[in-house]
């Protein structure tokens, strides 16, 4: 998966994406339509640290799940009335077909009355029921240590991993969501994520500051 784009795609402007998906779905609407599914899946990015809390904390553009990139058919086949378009290299490829999936990570769930985007799903790299971090292959681990729950039941990415792949470009929400949380992470938590943050992005920001937390 994710090999060389194909050719093709559209590129569409930031207000224009940023318009189209302005009524997403929440988590709990997601949970109700994935009900049954055998594949496992999680919300992951700020919705997955927001569920963490407990509590909406901020207002939230999107929603993305991560899923295993050979269960999507099996994920697929709950949204029959939707199409999904495949994203890559700010370019969207419309009913995106299996050559495109294959070339790609990234998945939009459309509603095609509307146009409206409702679901961000990432195929993730896996080896069976063995979850790998698409920022560094050698970070292995059963599905069943990576997803967490809530009183909802809701699944989603531990939050020591979200922040993980917020690191990359800590926008603003994402400094924001970082300092939201690292003060409830227990020590464990905070031990992974230091190790984690250490091996793929050395030197980053935040490690300093994991630090400072540590010697309270």
């Amino acid at each position: 998966m994710a090999g060389q784009l194909p050719d093709g795609g559209v590129e569409v402007s930031l207000d224009e994406i940023e318009a189209r998906w302005a009524a997403c779905w929440t988590p709990q609407e997601v949970a109700r339509r994935l009900a049954g599914t055998a594949v496992p899946w999680y919300v992951a990015g700020g919705w997955a640290l927001d569920l963490f809390r407990g509590e909406q904390t901020r207002e939230h553009h999107d929603i993305e799940i991560g899923v295993p990139g050979g269960g999507f058919p099996g994920i697929r086949e709950h949204f029959a009335d939707f199409t999904f378009d495949a994203v890559g290299a700010g370019r969207i490829w419309e009913a995106a077909t299996p050559q495109v999936l294959s070339a790609t990570r990234q998945t939009w769930l459309r509603e095609p009355a509307t146009g409206r985007y409702l679901l961000d799903v990432m195929r993730e790299p896996h080896d069976g029921e063995v979850w790998i971090c698409r920022r560094d292959a050698t970070i292995r681990l059963p599905y069943p240590e990576i997803i967490r729950r809530g009183p909802d039941r809701i699944p989603y990415l531990r939050p020591e991993l979200v922040l993980l792949f917020k690191a990359k470009h800590v926008r603003a929400k994402d400094q924001a969501d970082f300092d939201g949380v690292v003060s409830l992470l227990t020590r464990t938590q905070r031990d992974t994520l230091t190790r984690l943050l250490g091996r793929v992005h050395p030197g980053h920001a935040w490690l300093a500051a994991l630090r400072v937390g540590d010697s309270r």
